[in-house]
């Protein structure tokens, strides 16, 4: 695999690095999905209250995760009549309002309603959205490493480093575990800190743990405290803790959800936040360790 992603080969996972200030010891990451703005039952207050956070919080920043727009068109579900505006004017509204905290947005990635317009017309409204805006985009989903604070491993300016993966999501579901299950299917083959998914409007975090092995070794002597003849060694194996995140969406309860029978969606935005071991979130609680914490 190329380290150079302007060689990469078209829809190959990447990552994206971001250094932030080695002065602080908390990141926080907004995932911003199913905005769905377009649809009558969108949430504008929540919505804004979830911008201003970004806007007001140095230290904040947001992924935006796909469904931005209701983008409904003839051969697609929704009410085509209802929708407020065309697929371009909810592009240009999106666009309008973020703006202002573009510099506080790492990524875009695309969700089922835009591709509804690429698959129709090839046209990718996420796309104009992450060049109007300034920021990457890959339509599929992406990776992030995330490094900020210092100290890391004893060494005084080594920052402490943090992966994230997020896609927007796929397929139906109706209760919360077979929703939550997709997200924890993700973190079985993709190797990250902290997982982000959408598409099915019901917020959800959970821990989970995997085992690595730490690569320092030493010298093991087997027999009655003997040295063994051949050259083995003996290492530790630790539990790594990674977050599965489920984020919510901008809707109130009715129309298409109501008359399909699916429950009322999460109105509120999860946080997600990155300590580093001077984090007061940590020391507060006597915790020394870096971590990923998740507040619904």
């Amino acid at each position: 695999m190329s380290s150079n992603t302007s060689d990469a080969i078209p829809g190959e996972l990447i990552y994206y690095a971001y250094t932030f200030d080695p002065e602080w010891s908390d990141v926080h990451i907004v995932p911003i999905s199913d905005v769905h703005y377009g649809n009558p039952m969108f949430s504008k207050k929540h919505f804004l209250r979830t911008i201003k956070y970004l806007e007001v919080t140095h230290n904040a920043y947001g992924i935006l995760n796909g469904d931005l727009c209701e983008s409904t068109i003839k051969s697609s579900k929704g009410d085509i009549f209802r929708q407020v505006g065309t697929p371009q004017n909810q592009r240009d509204w999106m666009i309008d309002i973020l703006r202002p905290i573009r510099h506080k947005l790492l990524l875009i990635v695309s969700g089922n309603h835009e591709g509804r317009i690429y698959r129709e017309a090839g046209v990718d409204i996420s796309a104009d959205i992450g060049k109007a805006l300034g920021i990457p985009y890959r339509p599929e989903g992406c990776m992030l490493k995330l490094s900020f604070s210092k100290g890391n491993s004893w060494h005084p300016e080594s920052p402490f480093v943090f992966w994230g993966y997020n896609t927007h999501g796929y397929g139906g579901a109706r209760t919360k575990s077979a929703k939550a299950v997709k997200v924890e299917r993700t973190g079985t083959y993709i190797d990250a800190d902290f997982y982000i998914m959408s598409h099915d409007h019901v917020v959800n975090a959970a821990p989970d743990i995997s085992l690595r092995p730490d690569n320092r070794t030493h010298d093991v002597k087997l027999y009655a405290g003997e040295p063994t003849e051949r050259n083995i060694k003996q290492g530790r194996v630790a539990a790594k803790r990674k977050m599965l995140v489920k984020s919510n969406a901008y809707l109130y309860w009715g129309g298409y959800a109501e008359t399909g029978g699916f429950g009322p969606s999460d109105l509120e935005t999860p946080l997600i936040t990155l300590t580093s071991e001077g984090s007061p979130i940590d020391k507060a609680v006597g915790h020394k360790h870096p971590r990923v914490l998740v507040t619904l």
